[in-house]
């Protein structure tokens, strides 16, 4: 028990310094998320001072980043957005297939190989959910309730489509140990399985309603065990294994119930997801790899900010199409994901994941900060 006491006061100390680094971002009018991350640089041991374990940090994000990407996956609801934003079934998937295809070009263009420049433009494709949601819930928005929706919506789309891309990319690209053939066997037999927990979970999670206790422990425990299942047997990555988990379970009446008894549990441990990000930027890495920043930076203006501006406005999907733009204009946690899965496989440097963690809290602050800007404000200082 003794041994086990430095493990729990480096959570415990790395958790209260999260609170602190969150509590002063909101104050400053940005997202927590970016208090999170400063406490990682803080820990990390690229810094002086205090180094937090980053194994059990980890293990801890590991946790984070499957609930976080399994509630995304609860929210989800195809029938909904088709029923209310159903063209954005139709613009999003554009913008993504677009962005992913012009930064990919330019990684082909700046050395990288043909997989690490597919992943690169994922990468860029792809929004951060859980910002989204902060622009849309924040006290200081001054988007109106058609730009959330909108806002909501083409993140979803975003991810359902980034998914689908991501796992035949991994596949395509011999990303797994196995062949082609068999890992495209095994993914499909995965979804099979995912389709069959859809009949099954809700009845159970029906089952344990009233047990309020039950009803929480039984929904983590699905989310951790379906993405452990498809990572350790169907070679599918943990967090696009924990999102495609997440969608057993959407279409269900219990779904709104399972995401918020969820949401508190999910949220300490995403935490410790942005402070193990935060703690894997490597100054001396991000100075090699400046030029790649800059890169990161452009591509998001040109090939996503833009293109979304220009696809909202021109198909009617939104009456503010630049607060779409600049809302969805970021480098997220799929981003994270994809960005660790081509540094595990070296299709790209060092230099560049660097660049990429980077951008994640530079593209974070800005979306959030100038999505406020030309529009009146609908609701008093905080969030």
């Amino acid at each position: 028990m003794e041994s086990s006491a430095p493990a729990v006061f480096d959570i415990g100390f790395v958790l209260l310094l999260a609170a602190v680094g969150g509590w002063v971002a909101r104050r400053a009018g940005l997202p927590a998320v970016l208090g999170y991350l400063a406490v990682g640089l803080v820990v990390s041991p690229f810094t002086p001072g205090y180094v937090a374990d980053r194994h059990q940090l980890q293990l801890f994000a590991d946790v984070g980043v499957v609930l976080l990407l399994f509630e995304v996956g609860i929210e989800i609801d195809p029938l909904e957005i088709g029923r209310e934003r159903g063209r954005l079934f139709a613009v999003a998937p554009v913008q993504v297939v677009f962005s992913t295809v012009v930064a990919g070009a330019l990684g082909l263009a700046a050395g990288l190989r043909l997989a690490g420049a597919v992943l690169l433009g994922l990468c860029v494709a792809l929004s951060s959910s859980v910002v989204v949601v902060n622009i849309t819930r924040s006290r200081r928005r001054t988007t109106d309730l058609a730009t959330d929706q909108v806002l909501l919506g083409w993140s979803v789309v975003q991810d359902m489509v980034g998914v689908a891309l991501a796992i035949v990319a991994v596949i395509a690209l011999g990303l797994e140990t196995r062949s082609g053939p068999a890992a495209l066997m095994l993914t499909l037999l995965y979804l099979a399985i995912v389709v069959a927990a859809t009949g099954l979970l809700p009845r159970l999670l029906r089952a344990l309603r009233n047990e309020h206790d039950l009803f929480l422990v039984f929904t983590v425990a699905s989310a951790l065990a379906l993405a452990g299942i498809g990572s350790m047997i169907f070679g599918i990555p943990l967090a696009l294994a924990a999102f495609v988990s997440g969608l057993a379970i959407t279409e269900s009446r219990e779904a709104a119930e399972a995401r918020e008894r969820l949401l508190p549990f999910r949220d300490l441990f995403a935490v410790l997801f942005f402070v193990a990000i935060g703690a894997l930027i490597d100054p001396s890495a991000l100075l090699k790899g400046f030029g790649w920043l800059g890169l990161l930076l452009g591509l998001l203006i040109v090939a996503k900010v833009v293109p979304i501006y220009l696809l909202a406005r021109f198909a009617h999907v939104s009456r503010r199409p630049l607060q779409v733009g600049i809302g969805l204009g970021q480098i997220g946690e799929f981003s994270f994901v994809l960005a660790t899965i081509g540094l595990a496989h070296s299709l790209i440097p060092a230099e560049l994941y660097a660049a990429i963690l980077a951008s994640v809290v530079i593209t974070i602050a800005a979306s959030t900060v100038l999505v406020r800007m030309g529009h009146s404000r609908l609701a008093p200082a905080g969030i």
